[in-house]
């Protein structure tokens, strides 16, 4: 099991919360308001150069109105 946040997978997730945001029509400093948290934040997850924990991806999907549960749907079957 690859540990780094560079990995394919982990970019997997960066990719989805990116569209996801995009989809929402939302800008990384409207999440980044949403969220209470500077705009680098926003960034820095999305490119990969930060992990998000379980409780933060939970309130970046609040924000993104998706569930834990349908971000995994959107992963893929591999990932549920």
């Amino acid at each position: 099991m690859e540990k780094s946040i560079y990995s394919a997978e982990y970019q997997q997730v960066c990719d989805l919360l990116r569209q996801l945001r995009r989809e929402a029509g939302l800008t990384q400093v409207q999440v980044a308001e949403a969220l209470g948290v500077p705009q680098s934040f926003v960034s820095r997850y999305e490119s990969g150069q930060r992990r998000l924990d379980i409780v933060e991806l939970r309130h970046v999907g609040q924000v993104l109105n998706v569930s834990i549960l349908g971000l995994l749907a959107r992963l893929g079957s591999d990932w549920t």
